[in-house]
């Protein structure tokens, strides 16, 4: 429940926000479980896949994925060499700039993403309509 403070109306808002923000966050969390991603997995798989179903398939920069999901680059690092060891994607160095690393998934990756996508879509959908 959240308090309501009629003389701010901006923070009364900026509450209900956090307070939708958290209870979706709780509900994909518990969904995504189920198919052994966390939130933030499933958000680097759907970036990806996105990339892909607009004909950008290959490989894509780590600083590209970061502009879409709400991690620092060092833990963004840090769960892409994790989806790698679980063979979700491949990592390598940039072809264009040897400095950057690129990263794409894998068909492993694309079946985990394919069969978590209807759930979470479903909690977006619940959550969000309520909203």
């Amino acid at each position: 429940m959240t308090v309501k403070s009629s003389e701010h109306p901006l923070v009364d808002r900026w509450r209900e926000i956090l307070t939708l923000h958290a209870r979706t966050m709780c509900e994909l969390d518990r969904e995504l479980h189920r198919y052994g991603l966390g939130v933030s997995d499933f958000e680097v798989l759907d970036v990806l896949a996105e990339y892909e179903e607009q004909g950008r398939v290959g490989e894509h920069r780590v600083q590209e994925i970061a502009a879409h999901v709400h991690l620092s680059q060092s833990a963004l690092s840090r769960l892409i060499g994790r989806l790698e060891r679980d063979g979700l994607v491949e990592r390598g160095m940039c072809a264009r700039d040897r400095r950057g690393v690129q990263v794409r998934l894998t068909p492993k990756g694309r079946e985990a993403h394919a069969g978590a996508l209807p759930a979470q879509r479903a909690v977006l959908g619940r959550t969000l309509r309520e909203a």
